[in-house]
């Protein structure tokens, strides 16, 4: 029997996602707070605090995004940190492809999975047809 009720303590609805193009700009202006952020707090350079803040930025709005936006979450994170945090007063730098592009991997990796769990199926209710006599 399914014990899960609309009214139970058990039941947690379906919540709807960002869309990915919400989600880009909302990425791309939580990136921008992050970055005053860490010019108050001092850390606005090129260094792992940096990237731990971009990263947990991108894992927390991967948590309220669809899957199919990790890669726009991860390319906006990826333009803020190197912008402001990298090379600091708004312009880009290109250091090395490989490194660029590890950049670019862990923050549309946070994104992914903090994005998977919500896209998983939600409980299946089980219906049996009876037989036509």
């Amino acid at each position: 029997m399914y014990s899960a009720r609309p009214g139970g303590h058990r039941f947690r609805p379906a919540l709807d996602r960002l869309p990915v193009a919400v989600s880009g700009a909302v990425t791309v202006v939580a990136g921008g707070v992050l970055a005053l952020g860490l010019g108050r707090l001092g850390q606005l350079h090129c260094g792992w605090f940096a990237y731990a803040a971009y990263a947990g930025l991108s894992a927390l709005l991967g948590a309220f995004s669809r899957p199919s936006a990790a890669p726009v979450i991860g390319m906006a994170a990826w333009l803020c940190c190197n912008a402001f945090a990298e090379h600091r007063r708004g312009e880009l730098g290109w250091s090395d492809v490989g490194a660029e592009s590890g950049h670019f991997a862990l923050f549309a990796a946070a994104a992914l999975l903090h994005s998977l769990p919500a896209a998983l199926p939600r409980r299946a209710v089980r219906v049996t047809r009876l037989p036509i006599a």
